[in-house]
């Protein structure tokens, strides 16, 4: 039987495009059907990339007002809001165009439209019917509701919204103390927002290594965020003079009323997957609308599901490491992904990383483990360059010392986590990053004085 592709992949995200182009790498007829007209999905479109762009944007301002002049700098600053979002957009539509070309490089068809499964070889893009002998999914997530809470993307706003506003809100509230709360509270603070996180638990940045975390709440309340833990929304009310928000206790109790001129919704995401077709041919899904995979293999012959659609962390890195294993399995050829080697990465000031098993993971597997921890105020390039907050932190096997996990809150620890993610690959020993030499003065030093530590041997604290 004849097809029109060897590959149609539904998504143009990160784990999209890659698998389109990896497969147009390996000789395959491949097309990637996207409903924007731009590829790049959320994360270059309205996520990852221009909230990074933001992030840089308002570090730079909030350094210039607040530490040039301590290290003999004299300037005076102040915000275009406007000329900022279209640097934002610049760098956006520059990455965008560049996914174009790589997909002419590698003869991938970009075909725009929403498509659907119509049968286990067939996808219908608008009308137009599409057949190939695989089908890959990687429709992504969207952004999850909260019930009281109906976004407008004008005071109420999602992700999305936040990074587009017309200007710097005066009081802005946050629902939910995760990343991208965080990161995003971080850009509207900078430029001057007085900002709230509200958030369920008891505590910030959920999942995330115990000690991290509280470091990580004392910098933040530090810089000026106000954080109230332990508490739900229940309603917002758009009114002329901004939103009007109920919150309560998480266990319930008398309810509070406050005003805010903008209000972000950031409780997390959920897999897009309705109206794709897949009850028409049995594509199995868990009762949140993941699509059930093995070895992103679905229930159905020839159909494959990578990245937010399916399970595991909703991360752009690990859409694409997923696109690129399928394209190659696809292909006769090897492909894995070693999940306890996913690094996760919180873009505020300063960064927080971390990489396999957290503290709290081990304890309850009950894995002996062993601990090895470096402050940043100890690292001589931390001083000199005035960003001594946070510490990084290894762990070890007790018995074999293998790495097992890695935790770090500092300036540029997104960088850092990549030793160790690559040393874990290798089911590296902390003594093996111990024994390599860094470049002195660095603030890679942390991670190697931190993996000397899991032995007791430290020698710069």
């Amino acid at each position: 039987m004849s097809f029109d592709y060897d590959v149609v992949i539904i998504g143009g995200g990160p784990g999209g495009y890659n698998c389109a182009i990896r497969c147009g790498q390996l000789g395959l007829k491949v097309a990637c059907v996207e409903t924007r007209k731009t590829l790049g999905g959320t994360c270059l479109n309205v996520g990852c990339i221009p909230s990074k762009a933001l992030l840089h944007a308002s570090e730079l301002y909030e350094s210039a007002q607040n530490d040039f002049a301590g290290m003999g700098i004299k300037a005076t600053v102040s915000l275009d809001l406007k000329t900022m979002m279209k640097s934002k957009e610049s760098s956006v539509n520059g990455l965008t165009q560049g996914i174009e070309y790589l997909f002419k490089k590698n003869k991938v068809d970009h075909i725009i439209g929403f498509g659907k499964i119509t049968g286990k070889n067939a996808v219908d893009v608008d009308g137009k019917a599409i057949s190939a002998k695989h089908i890959v999914i990687a429709t992504g997530s969207e952004v999850a509701a909260l019930p009281g809470v109906d976004i407008d993307e004008k005071k109420i706003v999602s992700s999305t919204g936040a990074l587009s506003l017309g200007k710097v809100p005066k009081k802005l509230l946050v629902i939910g103390a995760g990343v991208i709360g965080l990161e995003l509270g971080s850009v509207w603070r900078r430029l001057g927002a007085e900002v709230t996180v509200v958030e369920y638990l008891d505590h910030i940045l959920p999942g995330m290594d115990g000690e991290v975390q509280k470091q990580a709440q004392r910098i933040f309340k530090k810089q000026g965020f106000d954080f109230k833990l332990g508490r739900k929304v229940t309603a917002a009310k758009t009114m002329k003079s901004g939103v009007k928000v109920t919150t309560e206790a998480s266990a319930g109790g008398d309810a509070k009323n406050t005003t805010y001129d903008v209000v972000l919704v950031c409780i997390g995401r959920r897999p897009f997957t309705t109206n794709l077709g897949l009850d028409a041919v049995g594509v199995a899904t868990d009762k949140r609308g993941f699509i059930e995979a093995d070895h992103f293999k679905t229930n159905v012959d020839g159909i494959w599901a990578i990245g937010d659609c399916t399970h595991g962390p909703m991360l752009a890195h690990k859409a694409e490491d997923e696109g690129t294993a399928a394209a190659e399995l696809i292909a006769g050829k090897a492909g894995h992904v070693n999940y306890d080697a996913i690094p996760g990465v919180v873009y505020t000031k300063p960064e927080i990383a971390s990489v396999g098993q957290t503290e709290e993971q081990l304890k309850a597997a009950g894995i002996k483990y062993k601990k090895g921890k470096f402050p940043f105020q100890a690292n001589s390039r931390a001083r000199c360059n005035h960003e001594t907050d946070g510490f990084v932190k290894i762990l070890a096997h007790a018995e074999t010392d293998e790495i097992l996990g890695a935790h770090m809150i500092g300036v540029n620890v997104g960088d850092l986590i990549a030793e160790v993610t690559l040393a874990m690959e290798f089911k590296a020993a902390s003594e093996d990053i111990a024994r390599t030499c860094h470049a002195h003065p660095t603030i890679t030093e942390a991670v190697r004085q931190a993996a000397m530590d899991v032995e007791k041997w430290a020698m710069q604290m």
